[in-house]
C-alpha cells in the first residue's frame, strides 16, 4: 500500500510539474536538474505499449525489455508484433501504441506531405545497415555470367545492378514485366533498391498523383510486400527479387529459393535504417518518459554491439514473441557474417550495427537523405527550397532528447562521454555509395540534381 501511495504521489508531482511548465517543447527541453528526483526521472506514464515488425533490427526493443533496461528506468513495457508498416504508423498516430520500431521514412513522410499526415518525432536511430537485395535462382543464373569473379570463381562483391540490366532487357523484349518487391513506399528498402537500379541505368519508375505505385516509365515494376512474406512471394514467382531486412534474405538462402546479390552496406556504407518513433503530442505530454525510453534503448544498443553478446541476442530474437525465425537463420547475419549463394558465407562485421559509429544518434543529414529520395522519385511532387529540407527534418528528428538521455547515462557511468558525438547534426560529406556519388546533407538541392535518373530541382 505504501508503494502504491508513493507511486501515486510521484505521478501527481510529475503532473503538477508538467502543468506549471506548459509541457515540453523542442526549445524548452527538460533540464536534468529539474527532471531528476534523486537519481531517477519522474515518469509521467510508466505503463507503455510499443510496436514492432518481425525483423532483426527491432533488437534494441527486445533487449531493453529482456535485460530489464526499461524497468531500470521505471518503465513497464509491453511489446507487440504488428502485421505491416501501415498498421504500425496508424496505431502510433491513433494512440493505440505509445511508440514503435518504424521505417525511417515513415515519420519523415508524415511530416513532409506524403501519405497520412501527423506530427511524429524520433529521438533514437535503431541501427545501421541490415538490408539486402535477393533475386530468384532463375534470375541469379542469368545474372551470374555478367558478374566478375575472383581466381577461385567466386563473385566479386559488391555486385552492381549492371549485371541485372541485360536480364531486365531480355524480360522486356519478351514482353514480360520484371517485378521486384520492397516493403513500403517510404521504406529505406524502396530507396535502396531504386538507388541500386538507377546507378546502373535501370529506371525504377516515378510516383505521380495518377500513379501512386511509383511505376511511371519503369523498367522494373516495384510493389509492396510485407517482410515476412517476401520469401514465399519469391518462391511463388509473383516477384523475381526483393529488398528486405533480415532474416528474410538469409531465409531465401536457407530455403534454397533465392540468392542475395548485395547488401545495403554496399549500396551506402553505414546507412541509417530503422528509427524509434513517438508522436509529438506524447513527447510533449510525457517528456521524462521519452527521455527514459531513449536511455533504455541506448543501453540496449550498446549491449548489442558489445563483443560476445550477439549469440545471446540471437536466442532472444528467435523467440516467437519477437522475430520468431530459426536461430540459425538469424545468426547468419547477426553474428558478423552474411551468406550469398548457399555455402558462400562471407565476413561482414558491420552488416548489423546498433551502437558503433554513433548509430543511435538521429542525425539531421540522415533524415534529409530520405527527403531527397522522396523528391527524386516524385513522392514530393514539386521543388522545395533548401531551407525546407532543414526545417522539416528538425521538427521530426530530435537529437535534443537523445542528448538528454545520453548525458544522464554518462553521469550514471553506463556509457562513455566519448560515445556522444560532437556534431551540429550533420555528418561530413560522404561518397560511400555504390556509384561514388557524394552526399552533403547541407546541400540537398545539389544532391538531387546530381543524378542522371530522377527529378531535378530548381535552386529556390
Amino acid at each position: 500500500m505504501r508503494i502504491l501511495k508513493n507511486t501515486v504521489a510521484l505521478l501527481i508531482i510529475a503532473a503538477i510539474w508538467t502543468a506549471c511548465t506548459g509541457g515540453n517543447s523542442k526549445d524548452k527541453a527538460v533540464s536534468q536538474e529539474t527532471a531528476e528526483s534523486g537519481d531517477k526521472l519522474l515518469i509521467e506514464k510508466p505503463q507503455l505499449t510499443f510496436g514492432f515488425i518481425k525483423l532483426t533490427d527491432m533488437a534494441p526493443l527486445a533487449i531493453a525489455k529482456e535485460l530489464g533496461y526499461f524497468e531500470d528506468e521505471g518503465l513497464f513495457v509491453t511489446i507487440e508484433a504488428q502485421s505491416n508498416w501501415k498498421n504500425v504508423l496508424d496505431r502510433v498516430i491513433d494512440g493505440q501504441l505509445d511508440g514503435s520500431h518504424m521505417l525511417a521514412g515513415q515519420p519523415i513522410a508524415a511530416g513532409a506531405g506524403f501519405g497520412r499526415q501527423a506530427e511524429l518525432v524520433t529521438p533514437f536511430s535503431m541501427d545501421l545497415n541490415g538490408n539486402g537485395i535477393t533475386v530468384s535462382n532463375e534470375v541469379w543464373a542469368a545474372m551470374k555470367p555478367n558478374v566478375p569473379a575472383d581466381a577461385d570463381g567466386k563473385p566479386i562483391h559488391p555486385i552492381k545492378a549492371d549485371a541485372l540490366a541485360p536480364v531486365v532487357k531480355d524480360y522486356k523484349n519478351a514482353g514480360k514485366p520484371f517485378k521486384m518487391g520492397m516493403v513500403f513506399p517510404v521504406s529505406t528498402h524502396n530507396y535502396e533498391i531504386r538507388y541500386w537500379l538507377a546507378a546502373a541505368g535501370i529506371n525504377p519508375g516515378f510516383y505521380t498523383a495518377e500513379n501512386i505505385q511509383g511505376q511511371v516509365d519503369a523498367d522494373v515494376l516495384l510493389s509492396v510486400t510485407p517482410p515476412p512474406q517476401m520469401p514465399a512471394t519469391l518462391e511463388a514467382g509473383t516477384i523475381y527479387g526483393y529488398c528486405v531486412g533480415e532474416p528474410w534474405n538469409q531465409q531465401a538462402v536457407f530455403k534454397g529459393i533465392g540468392v542475395p546479390v548485395t547488401t545495403n552496406y554496399d549500396i551506402w556504407k553505414n546507412n541509417p535504417e530503422k528509427v524509434f518513433v513517438m508522436t509529438k503530442k506524447f513527447v510533449e505530454q510525457n517528456p521524462n518518459t521519452a527521455i527514459a525510453v531513449t536511455k533504455a534503448l541506448i543501453r540496449a544498443a550498446k549491449w548489442l554491439d558489445t563483443p560476445g553478446n550477439r549469440p545471446k541476442a540471437v536466442g532472444i530474437l528467435s523467440m516467437p514473441a519477437y522475430v520468431g525465425a530459426d536461430s540459425v537463420v538469424i545468426a547468419n547475419s547477426m553474428t558478423g557474417t552474411f551468406e550469398f549463394e548457399k555455402g558462400d558465407k562471407r565476413s561482414m562485421p558491420d552488416f548489423n550495427v546498433f551502437y558503433r559509429y554513433h548509430a543511435t544518434y538521429p542525425f539531421y543529414s540522415d533524415g534529409i537523405w530520405f527527403l531527397t529520395q522522396m523528391r527524386r522519385w516524385g513522392q514530393i511532387p514539386e521543388s522545395k527550397p533548401a531551407d525546407w529540407y532543414h526545417t522539416t527534418i528538425k521538427d521530426i528528428y530530435r537529437p535534443d532528447i537523445w542528448k538528454e538521455a545520453a548525458d544522464l547515462l554518462v553521469k550514471e557511468g553506463k556509457i562513455d562521454a566519448a560515445d556522444i558525438p560532437d556534431t551540429d547534426g550533420y555528418k561530413p560529406v560522404t561518397s560511400d555509395f555504390i556509384d561514388g556519388t557524394a552526399y552533403d546533407g547541407k546541400d540537398p538541392i545539389g544532391y538531387i540534381n546530381s543524378f542522371k535518373i530522377g527529378n531535378k530541382d530548381e535552386s529556390l
